[in-house]
Formats: C-alpha cells, structure tokens, sequence
C-alpha cells in the first residue's frame, strides 16, 4: 500500500495511509527474514523497476542481506555499506530507486516505523532536529558538529538518521534524548512542580441535577488522565521524597520536550576557546539555516492508535475527541490537552471554551431583543409616518449631495425605517446596560476559573519563579554590559537605560507611524464614501434595478456606498494586517525585552493597537462622526473645505444605526469567515502540497520524525495570533453592540467552529509544539478589562447619539401636541423647512437631475436637525428642543454609566477571584509540603546519626524527643 494524502471520511492528511500495508505488520519494518519471490514483492507494494532483471534483483537482495550489520548502535550506516554494493551492480541512477525498493524488506531494527523511540527502542526520542547538506555546507557543517558536541556534553544523547534513511533522499534527523540525570538537574532548575502526595481532600463538587450534562460529558479516562495529587517542585537532591515509580515515565513528554528545549536554546555553538558568545541556541541555527527544523514528535498517528505498547497514543485520544466536528456539543479534555500541548496551550482553549460558554447567554438575551423588535413592528408609529402617502409621501426632501443629487420624497425610505426599527428600539437601551453587566460576569467568573485551573495545573506562585527570573537568550547575547542582580546576587546581562531610551522611542515612533497611515486610509474610504455618492445617485437614479419587485427598493445609492466603502475598508484591513504583524514583530525583537513575559506583553500591545484602530475605526466614524457634522442646506460643511467639494456625509434618513449595523456585520463576519478559511485550508494546502513527493514510496519506510517534520510548524507567536483574533471579536460584541444584538449570536456560531477548528489543525496539521506554562492568559486580561470600562461608554453613546431613541422620547414626554404617550406626529417634528429659493447655486441639483414629479409649484424642502424656520427672526438656527435633546442625551449618558459602572463593581466586589476551596487547597499543599519536608529529614537525619552510632558515636538519634507533633510542626513553619 502507498502512502497517500487523503482518507475516507473527507479527512486531509499529509502522514501516512490510514489503511495499513499488507506486509507492515508492526506499523513499519518486518520481522520475518528480509529474503523473498517476486510475488512478495508486488504484494507489498514496493514500485518495480525497469530494465532490472530478476537476477540483479535476486543478487542484490542477498548482498543487501549479508551486509546487514548485527549490531546497530556501533555500525557504520547500513546505507553507507550498501550502496557500495549497488554501485557495482546499477548503475548511478538506478541507485536510490533500487535501495527504496529493498530497504523496507530488510529487518533492521526490530521496532515500529511509527516509534518514538532511539534503535534501541528504550530511549524515547524528545526533540528532533533536521537539516539539508547545501553548498555552504563546510560551515554548517562546523556548526552542527560543535553543537552537537556540546549537547552531549550537557548530557543530551543524540542519534542520527542518515539522509538515505529519509524518504527524499536529502534530510538528516538527529534525535535527542535526554536521560534521567538531565532531566533532575533542569527540572530541579526549573523548579517544575511534581507529585509527592496523593490528594486527600474529598471532591464535594458536584453540581444539583449533574445527570443533565451527560449528554455533553467525555469519558472518564479522557477527562481526567491522571490521578489528582499534591505537588512540590523537583529537588534532585531529594528525590526520593516524591512518587517516583518509574523514572522513565515520571516526566511527561510535554515536560521532556520542555526541558530539551530550554537546553537547546541556550546550547552554544562555538567552542569553548571561542570568544563570542552571541552564537548559541537553536533559534539562530535556524535562522542562519544550520538546522531547517526543529520540534518534539506526536506520538502516533492521530486516526490510528500506536502499536507500540510504550506510546500513549494521546494525539490519538485528542482527535477522536476533541479535534472532531462531531464533538462541538461536548466539553473539551483541558487536563489531556494540558498534558500533551502544556499549560500555555491549555490556558488559551480553557479562556476560549468558557468564552463561548458565556457568549451563550449573551446570545439569548440578543436574539430576545431582535424578536422584540421584530414583533413590535405593528407598534413603530414613525414608519408608518414614513411609509404612508399621506405624511411620508407628501414630504420633499433637501438633495443629499451637491449637483447630482435630486429632490426626494420621505417615503422612499420606507424599507430602511423598518428595518432600523429591529434594531434602533427600548430593547436596545436594555441590552446595552445588559451587556454592561455580563462583560462583569465574564471578566470575574474567568478569574475564578483561572484560578482554578492554576492550582490544579501546579501554577500557583509560577511567573516570578519561571517568567520574571529567566532572561531571553537572545537578550543574553545581545546586551553586554553585566549588573549584579538583588535578588539572585549574581551578575547578569542589562540594557543601559540610553540605549533602552533610544530603542523604546524608535519603536513608539514606528507605532505612531503605522497608526497615522491606518488613519490616513480611513480617511481615503471616507473621501470615497463622499465622492461615488452622488455617482451612485445619479446611476441609479432610472436604474432598470429599482423596479423589482423584492429587492429594488433596497437598492438605494445610500446603501450601494455603504456597502461598497466596508468591503474596501476589510480589504484594506487586510492588506495592513499582512505588513504590519512583520513591523510588530521587528520593533519588538529591536527593544529587546528581557523575559519571554516582557517580550509577549510588549508585542500583544503593539498588535492590539494596531488592530484596535485597524478594524474599529471605520466603526466609530459611523457611530460618532458621520451625519453629526453636516450642516444645512444654506452652509453646508465639507471634509477639507469647500474647495475640496466633498460635502460632510448624512445619515441614511433611516437613521445611522442601520448603517453602523452594516458596516459591523461586514468588518466582523468578514474577518471571522475569512479567518477560519485562512486558519483550516492554508495548513492543509501547504501540507498536502509538501507531502507531493513522498506519494509514491511505500508506507512502511515513513518514519514517526519524517511524518511530523512534513506538517507545518506552529510557531512561537502561534497562540498569540489565536488571542488576537477572539479579543479583536469580544470589542465587536462589546463596544458596539446597541448597534447589533445579534452580534453576540454571530459571535458563538464562530467560536463553536472556532474550538473544533483550532483543535483539528493543532492535531493535525500542525507539529507538536514545544510545551511552555503560562498561569494566565496575560496581558490580554487587561485589555479584556479595558474594552469592558470602554464599552459601557461607547454603547451609552451609540444609544444617545446614533440611535434615535432619545430624540423620540424627548418628543414623546415633552413635545407631543396633544399631551398624548405616543409618536404621532414625531416625523414632521424632527424635520425642519428650507426655502429651495435660498439654496446656493453651487448646492441645487443639474438640469435633469431631479425627478419628474418636482415642479415650481414646491417651494420648500425638508431636512433633519432643529432649526426655525425661514421667516422666523431666528431663522435656521438650533430651536430650544434642540438643546434640551442634547441635555436628555448628556444625561442619559451619565446616568446609564453610574448605573452600569456601579453594578459591575458591586459584581467584581461581591464575587472573590479565587473560589473558598481552592484557597484551602493551595494552604493545605502548603501545609503539606513543610511537614512533609520536615518528616523527610528527620528521617534522614535519623538514618545518617544511626549509620554513625554503628561506626562508634554512642549518641542517640533524637529530635525534638519531648515536643509534640503539633508544635514541632508549628516550629518548623
């Protein structure tokens, strides 16, 4: 059987066939004898070649066989030997294709081709580095050779795979091990918690009515992968104080991964007489091309469990249940993802996974709102003014814009009142305090589930011990000025603060730059939106489209530009995404920060202000500047004065809520669609398209480092862009949602996807990334609480001056004729008259440009604002309800933000960040680990005093022989 790319079911691949081979009865090579007929030889689906006679073959293959080394730990390469023998045989091209015939016939190695595990099949492999001989090979070489070096000199054992064992022919693969005394030493160095006790404090958890999320819940053995226990961090000095069963399994994959590459990244690469000391890690030998990769291996392959008994088959374990579409109703296994990917990973799908838990109910509460308008359609007296022949229809209206525009009728905005109606109603005002509320809710009940997750994920005390104390290597190398550190009292590299000064403003001036062209683009889609308005109003003036039945009233030149200027401004979004994140990236290398936790904080600001005026800005012009500067009909104001032509752009006369309704279901839906396109097909294409070559070769010589090193690699920065993306969709649900109750709704839909998406391209398309710990999301948690103060503010505003809700109640309590609670009559008094006479030649429409029913006999035209009317001794200028509108719209604005501001601290007060039994438990391990500690070397001590009383010393071994447990303990803590 070949090895192919795809598999029944629709699922894409880019490893191995998921039907075996008929001969690959161990996942790889055989076990029997390497000898065999003809027939045996197209069963196993080796390719035949031309132009070899059966003889040859038959010759070769009993050399092949006698070459076979018995010892393979201290052979030379068994490809070495062999070729020489194929070389007299064949000729020079023949070669390879006669080698890959026979190789997976020769019984080598007796171990899966799909192991971790060195020759041996003892030592399991955790890192994999490989590299390709080129033409600046001599220095590579030197490099990779020092290297390695002196990885074996830290304790690293290294073994290497010969590039003819590749299946291209070309790459080597070096696979590291790192034995037990390593991995003590650097997990006593890391201080990395491990289990020294089982928990003994009863699980009182569980919820009224558990039955009813059955439906919803995994297996146990997935759920919860291992035993619950007290943790302490690793002392090598004492290791025999912690459940140490088997050395070899005591530390995880993901924890062994870890610790190689703390090694590898801090490994030089020049020789020890060598004075540059800028030359060491991993990460520059790949970026100068020495190595081409570098990852730790999956363990199996993920459709199909490993057949070696020592492989966890975890990947497998995370595909079937959680990577699939057909498990987005099911809760995730965070303790396996954790397990296999590391804590960082599995803090990021734990936010992500109690994000979409929560959007749930902001969902429910929206799409209630959205019903309500829908249903009170029958109630919404103003567009039924609008729309009727008797007020709407006898109502002219001022030109929209200068020359182009004609004269028009109010009931030709019929469709769009009642459509902003859906949106722009009371329920609006309630959703937007609601939500206020519920980004509370949010924010705190992930604290106490953060908090959580840090005790049982051995995180508690975590980021001064792991984050704050480690430097980059890369700020290692590059500062050479030396300090001495208060806290560790040992000298250490640091930044001159000129040089930091220098460096910080470079980049604060980058920042400054890129935002002001983000403004100045904007601007550009503005000037657009003003110059093809009145193009599209005289298009489509007698445009054949405006007699359809359904859809021609919708077509209006208000929403033809509205919707053409979003989809350039996604577009334009787009393009400077693409330049900027490489901008961000360089600035932020430049400053050189000194902790990974420095370095991720600094990068997440610059990128979240970038897309922060990136993707919102567009959306606040709409809600707070477009329609608000305008003027009237006799001084109209224009965006760079008058010579510039392009008159200040109104709002839809539905409104200019249903206009920043639209511009944010195109920016937000836009993105997340393209997002999770871009996210699940780019991986697959680029893999698939990778995996061309291995097509053909038989499955059983695809080994478990050459599948993996085919996938893609994920990246340092791949979690942040994850982050990005949902912190980019929390500002769209939250800043702007009185615009848009359904936001939320679009928002989980995306995040239900979003989970399995994710899940499914880490799983498999992706190699294993290294495993790193967070204790929290980062940063990110305080821009979440920023965006929350933010959006109170922002939607107060949207509801006081882009909706119509406060101007419709002003007039309702204030300003109604018949002293009546209704709306009659509001429209004619939110329209104030102008003398067509009055109008500025350079403002009143071309010959032909208006319609055929304006004639001279109309004397007036109507516009929105307050103004007197012409005749008055005031005449147009702002009437008293003018200013007690903007009065009632200040003072909502400040009510609605006491209100919301006080609920939200009285939730954030009453509501505690770390859960009443979580505290206990952390006291408690605390407790334990002191008296544990203490009994550990009492014991000790007891056994050393009693080995030298049997040497002579007549003392005897007493320790605190008369105090009580209890006080010995409380002296010891």
């Amino acid at each position: 059987m070949h090895r192919i790319t795809g598999r029944a079911g629709g699922d894409s691949l880019i490893e191995m066939s998921p039907t075996d081979s008929v001969n690959d009865d161990i996942n790889g090579y055989h076990q029997h004898g390497s000898s065999g007929s003809g027939s045996q030889q197209e069963q196993s689906g080796s390719p035949v070649m031309p132009d070899v006679s059966v003889e040859t073959c038959e010759s070769l293959n009993t050399s092949l066989v006698s070459l076979a080394p018995s010892d393979h730990s201290d052979s030379p390469p068994f490809e070495t030997q062999t070729l020489e023998r194929i070389d007299d045989l064949t000729g020079l091209a023949r070669k390879r294709a006669l080698f890959l015939k026979f190789r997976s016939r020769i019984d080598k190695q007796q171990q899966s081709k799909d192991s971790v595990f060195f020759r041996d099949g003892q030592r399991r492999i955790d890192f994999v580095l490989s590299y390709v001989d080129d033409k600046d090979g001599e220095r590579k070489l030197e490099r990779r050779k020092v290297y390695e070096s002196n990885l074996e000199k830290v304790g690293l054992e290294l073994e290497t795979e010969d590039k003819m064992e590749s299946e291209d022919g070309k790459t080597y693969f070096v696979k590291i091990h790192a034995p037990w005394e390593v991995l003590a030493t650097y997990a006593d160095v890391l201080k990395i918690k491990v289990p020294f006790k089982a928990n003994d404090i009863p699980d009182n958890s569980e919820m009224p009515m558990n039955w009813l999320a059955t439906p919803f819940r995994l297996p146990e053995h997935i759920m919860h992968p291992e035993p619950d226990y007290f943790t302490a961090p690793f002392n090598k000095s004492k290791s025999d104080f912690f459940l140490i069963d088997d050395k070899e399994t005591f530390f995880p994959p993901s924890t062994r991964n870890r610790i190689v590459y703390y090694i590898l990244s801090r490994c030089s690469y020049t020789r020890e007489d060598c004075a540059d000391r800028d030359k060491k890690g991993i990460k520059r030998l790949l970026n100068n091309g020495t190595y081409s990769s570098a990852f730790p291996l999956h363990d199996c392959r993920y459709w199909k469990k490993s057949r070696d008994a020592n492989c966890e088959s975890e990947r497998y374990n995370l595909y079937r249940y959680w990577a699939g579409f057909g498990s987005f109703f099911k809760e995730q296994p965070l303790n396996l993802v954790r397990k296999y990917y590391g804590e960082k990973i599995g803090i990021y799908f734990a936010w992500l996974g109690f994000y979409t838990e929560m959007l749930f109910f902001a969902a429910v509460v929206g799409t209630i709102c959205f019903v309500y308008g829908f249903l009170t359609f029958d109630d919404n007296e103003w567009s039924k003014e609008i729309c009727s022949e008797e007020i709407g229809g006898e109502i002219v209206m001022c030109p929209l814009c200068d020359k182009k525009c004609g004269y028009w009728k109010l009931n030709s905005t019929c469709n769009s009142s009642w459509q902003s109606h859906l949106f722009d109603n009371v329920a609006t005002v309630f959703f937007a305090i609601f939500m206020g509320i519920w980004v509370t809710l949010f924010l705190e009940f992930w604290k106490r589930r953060q908090a959580r997750l840090e005790y049982e994920w051995d995180l508690v005390d975590f980021e001064e011990e792991q984050q704050q104390l480690q430097l980059r290597p890369e700020y290692e190398t590059k500062c050479t000025n030396r300090k001495l550190n208060r806290i560790t009292q040992e000298m250490e590299p640091y930044l001159p603060i000129t040089t930091k000064c220098a460096r910080t403003c470079l980049s604060g001036a980058t920042v400054l730059f890129w935002i002001s062209l983000i403004i100045a683009c904007i601007i550009g889609v503005i000037a657009y939106r003003l110059a093809v308005y009145a193009a599209f109003a005289s298009i489509m003036k007698d445009n054949p489209t405006t007699q359809l039945q359904v859809v021609g009233p919708l077509i209006t030149p208000q929403l033809a530009t509205s919707v053409t200027a979003s989809c350039i401004n996604f577009v334009i979004i787009m393009v400077l995404n693409l330049m900027y994140e490489r901008v961000a990236v360089w600035i932020t290398d430049m400053e050189i920060p000194k902790t990974h936790l420095e370095y991720e904080n600094k990068l997440t600001v610059k990128m979240f202000l970038f897309q922060f005026v990136n993707y919102y800005s567009s959306c606040f012009y709409v809600a707070f500047f477009k329609g608000k500067f305008v003027g009237y009909p006799g001084d109209y104001a224009y965006m760079f004065g008058k010579w510039s032509k392009l008159r200040n752009e109104e709002c839809d006369p539905g409104g200019c809520l249903i206009e920043l309704t639209t511009q944010l279901v195109i920016v937000m839906t836009g993105k997340q669609v393209w997002g999770n396109i871009q996210e699940a097909l780019v991986p697959w294409l680029m893999n698939w398209w990778g995996s061309r070559k291995a097509r053909s070769h038989p499955e059983s010589l695809y080994s478990r480092w050459e599948q993996d090193h085919d996938l893609q690699g994920f990246g340092q920065l791949g979690l942040f862009y994850e982050y990005l993306e949902m912190v980019i969709q929390f500002g769209f649900i939250t800043l702007f949602v009185a615009s848009f109750p359904l936001a939320p709704l679009l928002a989980l839909i995306n995040n239900i996807i979003e989970v399995r998406v994710d899940a499914w391209k880490l799983t498999t398309q992706f190699r294993r990334p290294v495993a790193a710990k967070a204790h929290s999301i980062g940063a990110w948690q305080e821009i979440l609480n920023g965006m929350a103060v933010l959006s109170v503010v922002t939607n107060a505003f949207i509801v006081a001056f882009t909706s119509d809700m406060i101007p419709r109640l002003v007039y309702m309590y204030a300003y109604q004729p018949d002293g009546e609670m209704n709306m009659k009559g509001y429209i004619n008094n939110s329209l104030s008259v102008f003398n067509i006479s009055e109008i500025p030649l350079a403002n009143r429409p071309e010959d032909g440009e208006n319609p055929l029913w304006f004639n001279s006999s109309i004397t007036a035209c109507r516009y929105r604002d307050y103004r007197y009317p012409p005749g008055h001794e005031k005449q147009y200028s702002h009437t008293m309800q003018f200013w007690h509108i903007i009065a009632a719209k200040l003072a909502f604005i400040i009510i609605m933000e006491h209100v919301v501001f006080v609920v939200k601290f009285f939730v954030a007060w009453l509501i505690p960040d770390i859960p009443s039994d979580v505290k206990a438990r952390v006291k408690r391990e605390r407790y334990l680990v002191q008296e544990y500690l203490h009994d550990y070397e009492v014991e000790k001590l007891k056994i050393q005093l009693s080995q030298n009383s049997q040497d002579g010393c007549t003392c005897t071994p007493m320790i605190y022989p008369s105090l009580p447990r209890h006080e010995v303990l409380s002296e010891c803590l």
